[in-house]
């Protein structure tokens, strides 16, 4: 988003809760602003962002992490008296955080999922896995606030005794958790949509497919390729239509091996990090969005993308792919097929270098705490 915006002349103003966060390191950021984690300290991060938006009058406001978008969504009238704020109220946002509603909403359109259910006492345990069977996912039905507590985002149990001790431990955290079945197939059967709907119409498309993701099966992607999958397109605007949804989104997707159907794995109503790929392909989100919000411009509608380019998160990717080789199965030409063909990258830009210093400097510094 910054760099997007930042390209074109946009100033762009960063507000950090996150002592992590690489953003405010982009050349393009004039001011950070570092304010309390919204999901620990929510009035006073409003309370910050409201100071921000009264020096900053007519501002667009981008939430790009589901904490964030939860506190923003929540407090959406009283942020837009200062500025214009790019995220849903919280009786939509509410539909695509907590993925229990998401799949309720799904269910009521006829978009395929995989099979769920969500445990409420031990025995409820017990029957979940008589219908659904092992192993299975054990998946928090708010996923920022899981990530926070235990720094992933499921558990795969493969026994009955480890679904227990899952669920116990997000118990003892007061998280509510799903159980899910695992959706047969390899990594690159996992599909992102990424769309911008305005007045119920989708103004841009971009489909990508995931190649390799970090850790492998259950993690976020690594490596991806711009691809176009028209499976996904219907049902993406059909659910995001059921949910309400105007704006940006990524919907996530896999291809179940079993009988070849694509079932919703989640919405993110936000930007993320392999948007950048849609960008670089043609289909300029955040600078749609801005002229959208701000400005009241909206493009003919885009349909056409670059196909064939990939996205590498390089230092995920490089790390991943050194502790994971023996198993994952890739041969060395997968593993150089994405360094060789048409490429951008999650971090690196030769125009805006030091996030990618940032982001090395802290591999470094987690690798050594690990070690």
């Amino acid at each position: 988003m910054i760099r997007s915006l930042g390209e074109r002349g946009v100033p762009i103003v960063a507000v950090q809760f996150d002592k992590r966060d690489i953003a405010q390191r982009s050349r393009y950021v004039s001011e950070v602003h570092r304010v309390p984690r919204p999901d620990r300290r929510e009035d006073e991060f409003i309370a910050e962002l409201e100071a921000i938006g009264a020096a900053n009058p007519g501002a667009l406001l981008v939430p790009a992490h589901d904490a964030a978008v939860v506190a923003i969504a929540r407090h959406r009238a009283r942020l837009g008296e200062t500025m214009v704020v790019a995220c849903p109220d919280w009786e939509v946002a509410r539909l695509y955080i907590d993925k229990r509603e998401t799949y309720r909403v799904a269910a009521t359109v006829g978009v395929p999922t995989p099979k769920t259910l969500t445990p409420r006492r031990s025995e409820d345990v017990d029957r979940a896995i008589d219908e659904i069977g092992l192993p299975v996912l054990v998946k928090p039905s708010q996923s920022h606030l899981f990530v926070a507590e235990f720094g992933r985002k499921m558990i795969e149990a493969t026994t009955a005794a480890e679904v227990h001790a899952a669920f116990e431990l997000a118990e003892g955290a007061g998280l509510e958790v799903m159980m899910q079945e695992i959706i047969p197939g390899p990594d690159s059967a996992g599909v992102n949509y990424n769309s911008y709907i305005a007045d119920g119409q989708a103004i841009a498309e971009f489909t990508a497919r995931k190649v390799r993701n970090s850790p492998t099966r259950w993690g976020s992607p690594r490596v991806t390729v711009s691809e176009r999958v028209e499976e996904v397109m219907e049902p993406g605007r059909r659910l995001l239509a059921a949910i309400g949804y105007e704006g940006f989104s990524c919907t996530e997707w896999k291809r179940d091996e079993r009988d070849g159907v694509y079932k919703l794995i989640e919405v993110n109503g936000r930007h993320n990090l392999s948007s950048r790929l849609a960008v670089r392909t043609g289909v300029d989100f955040p600078w749609i969005e801005y002229q959208h919000k701000v400005n009241g411009i909206l493009p003919d509608p885009i349909e056409r993308f670059e196909e064939g380019r990939y996205w590498i998160d390089f230092l995920r990717d490089m790390g991943t792919s050194v502790k994971e080789w023996r198993t994952e199965g890739y041969s060395l030409a997968d593993y150089a097929r994405p360094y060789l063909r048409r490429q951008c990258h999650a971090h690196w830009s030769w125009k805006d270098p030091l996030p990618m210093f940032s982001r090395f400097q802290d591999a470094v510094r987690h690798g050594r705490r690990a070690g």
